[in-house]
């Protein structure tokens, strides 16, 4: 393959060559999202070790009640990276949302999610977008006000700061008297966090690893997949389990126009899954310009779900 310059790359393209440029090599955790690794995604929230998908989905369906009060009946519902979208109906019948607007960075899986959704739903009005909620982004025309949808904890992937702008983000985009529905993993024992990104099927091993196949299938690589492995570890200094894939040789490869070498146990770095105390949680909205207005956690504090509403504006519940 030549040597593709930034005109001619895709953001993927940008984002593998100039990560792996670093002499910590990372590339961003959304790429992970093709329609294989979409699909490998949903196998995981399956898993007995993955406690985030089931608890959070208990949690929905125990505070349907106060949920639909606190979050706005009869409102539009954005949900932001709604993948599979199976949580969704659950708030969508708590607060009797007629329409629903799902945005994605996988096109295709979100066409399959929006078609299982409508067979389900007749009545509902669905309103699909494709496209990268991190950054700025226009709403289709819709009644106001709106409320937001981002469960499964998915704030985790950014950092501090990053999870501030990508609120504040969600808080213009989502407009005058907004409220937030949104999922908050817990900080927790270590040996429970670890086990849930390193599970013993091996799901989220081919979850990770599909990121390198992806690059050899759409970016002309010349990776050779076999020689990395899977690693999943807690980093208490941080607060966050970290992923990375380890070379367990050394290697050369091409990758979006450019040549690699990476020497045996270097690894690139790709995701990051912050942890977050209530307080912290809590802190994190009022930095980001929401109001924490509802909090419910399962007995044994593994997940949160919040409700939060826009500061600044609009009526209080």
């Amino acid at each position: 393959m030549s040597e593709a310059t930034a005109d001619t790359l895709s953001d993927f393209g940008r984002a593998v060559r100039d990560g792996l440029d670093q002499v910590r090599k990372t590339i961003p955790a959304r790429y992970f999202y093709d329609l294989r690794g979409s699909k490998l995604f949903e196998e995981i929230t399956a898993l007995p070790e993955y406690y985030p998908t089931r608890t959070e989905t208990a949690l929905l369906e125990d505070h349907a009640d106060d949920l639909g009060r606190l979050a706005g009946r009869g409102r539009s519902v954005i949900e932001f990276g709604a993948g599979s979208a199976t949580k969704t109906p659950l708030l969508l019948a708590a607060t009797g949302a007629t329409t629903y607007v799902p945005v994605d960075i996988s096109g295709d899986f979100l066409a399959q999610s929006v078609a299982d959704l409508a067979r389900s739903h007749p009545a509902l009005r669905i309103v699909p977008v494709v496209g990268d909620f991190s950054k700025p982004m226009d709403l289709p025309a819709l009644p106001r006000p709106l409320t937001g949808f981002f469960p499964g904890s998915t704030i985790g992937n950014f950092d501090h700061r990053s999870a501030v702008d990508l609120l504040r983000s969600f808080r213009e985009t989502l407009g005058v008297d907004a409220r937030l529905v949104i999922g908050i993993d817990t900080r927790k024992n270590a040996r429970l966090l670890e086990a849930a990104y390193d599970d013993d099927a091996g799901i989220t091993a081919a979850f990770n690893l599909n990121l390198l196949e992806r690059i050899n299938r759409e970016l002309g690589g010349t990776i050779p997949v076999d020689a990395f492995e899977h690693r999943a570890a807690w980093n208490e200094d941080q607060g966050r389990v970290e992923m990375h894939l380890v070379a367990t040789r050394e290697i050369s490869f091409n990758a979006a126009g450019r040549r690699f070498s990476m020497r045996r146990g270097e690894t690139i770095h790709t995701e990051n899954s912050y942890k977050y105390t209530l307080s912290e949680a809590r802190l994190l909205a009022r930095a980001s310009g929401w109001e924490p207005v509802a909090f419910w956690s399962d007995p044994d504090e593994m997940f949160g779900l919040h409700v939060w509403v826009a500061t600044g504006d609009g009526p209080r519940p």
